[in-house]
Parts: structure tokens; C-alpha cells; sequence
């Protein structure tokens, strides 16, 4: 799932399924395309860190600016601060100078400080595995600390100075895709409904969604079901 935003603010949605779609690269070029996307335009795309996704947004535009979105940062971030919370619990002294830690790291993050970011993450993670307290989730904890510092290893060519473009006014994060998400899978695919969706199925129903949230729909059906050439105001049927 994705969304599409030019500078005077005209959005599209787009979504697939990749293990289904045979041409999810074409899919989002011609969404691009029809935004008026020129291939020596500046673009900037922001993402999860996630592989695949980052590897059709090289293929899309190798020459536009690829960052991690500051969104998915911070949700790791809460993470490791619930856990935390539970260290204090426990040890009031030790839990403050490693929440401390995590504040330390957040802040080089913000800034696109990754070297100092880095080292702070390998002084909690050894913190983490130093620690002997009766805290059930101490070994998750730790886990969790470990796949953040890879997640930020892994991403390191990707993180700006947010701070600095956040007082641009320019965007670092992709917020504003989580309500698409809701928007176009939530009320259809969420687990309440008690449906299992093959990968066609599943396919087809976000172009239909998309295709409506764009304001798409219409014209996609006039397109696919022509209406009969009228001859003296009626329908000419054949």
C-alpha cells in the first residue's frame, strides 16, 4: 500500500498484492505517470526500509531521494520504551540510565547523526545483556534492541536530518499513508471479519479501492462497459 502526493497536492493511492501482481513496477510507473511524473524530476520517496519495496522505487527513479520514513523510527522507538518501563519497575537506577540511552539515540536519529546513533544502541544492547532481574520480558527486550540496531545498520544511506527538514517544512514520514492503509484494507480485511483472502482475491479488491479513493471508478467502468450508440434517444440494441 502506498500513497502519491505531488507539490500542489494532488494524492493517489495504489496497492497490490506482490506475490500476485506480475507487473507491480509497471503498476506504479503508470500511477506516477498519470501525476505527470517526468523521469528528471525530483522525487522523493519515503518508505519502511523494507527491501522490496526500495528496490521498485530504484527501479521507478533511480535519481530521487530515498529516505526511511521517521514514522516507522519512532514506532521501534515506543517499543523499546515500553520495555523499558518495565526495567525501572525493577530497577529504578538502571531502567533511567537506559531510557536516558534511548532518548540519546532518538535525538542523534532526528538529527542524521546514524555513527553516534549506533553507539549508543551498542551501549543499551550491551546494558540489555548485562542485565539479572526476574523481568519475564527481559530476553525480548534484548531481541528487540538487537534487530533495531540492524534495522538502522541496514538503513544507514537512508537517514537524514529530519530536524532539519521537518523545519522545512518538507516531509519525513509517512503518517499520512497509515490512514490510507485503514481507508482502502482495514474494514475488508481486518481479522474481525473472519475472512480468508487468497492473493487474487485479495489483489483485486485494493485496485477496485484505490480506484474509488482516487475518483477513478467511473470512468474505469465506462470504459470496461461502453454504453450502446443511441439512435432516436434509445439504446440500440443488437
Amino acid at each position: 500500500m502506498g500513497k502519491s502526493i505531488t507539490d500542489s497536492g494532488d494524492a493517489k493511492s495504489f496497492g497490490f498484492v506482490q506475490t500476485y501482481d506480475s507487473k507491480p513496477k509497471r503498476r506504479l510507473f503508470e500511477l506516477l505517470k498519470s501525476q505527470g511524473m517526468q523521469m528528471n524530476q525530483q522525487v522523493t520517496f519515503l518508505s519502511d526500509g523494507g527491501d522490496t519495496v526500495r528496490e521498485l522505487q530504484l527501479y521507478l527513479n533511480p535519481q530521487a531521494e530515498h529516505l526511511l520514513d521517521w514514522f516507522h523510527i519512532t514506532m521501534r522507538i515506543t517499543v523499546l520504551g515500553q520495555y523499558l518501563k518495565g526495567v525501572k519497575h525493577h530497577d529504578a537506577e538502571q531502567g533511567e540510565e537506559m531510557s536516558d540511552c534511548l532518548e540519546s539515540i532518538k535525538w542523534y536519529l532526528w538529527h542524521g547523526n546514524v555513527f553516534r546513533a549506533l553507539q549508543k544502541l551498542e551501549t543499551l544492547e550491551m546494558d540489555a545483556d548485562c542485565l539479572q532481574m526476574d523481568y519475564l520480558k527481559l530476553s525480548k527486550m534484548a531481541k528487540a534492541i538487537r534487530e533495531f540496531r540492524i534495522y538502522i545498520e541496514n538503513n544507514q544511506s537512508f537517514i537524514t536530518n529530519y530536524g532539519e527538514r521537518y523545519r522545512c517544512g518538507e516531509r519525513i514520514s509517512t503518517g499520512f499513508v497509515e490512514s490510507t492503509v485503514n481507508q482502502v484494507i482495514a474494514k475488508r480485511m481486518e481479522k474481525k471479519q473472519q475472512m480468508r483472502w487468497k492473493p487474487k482475491g485479495a489483489h483485486l479488491l485494493l485496485q477496485v479501492r484505490t480506484k474509488v479513493l482516487n475518483g477513478e471508478w467511473k470512468n474505469t467502468i465506462k470504459r470496461w462497459y461502453p454504453q450502446p450508440e443511441l439512435a432516436n434517444g434509445m439504446p440500440m440494441v443488437a
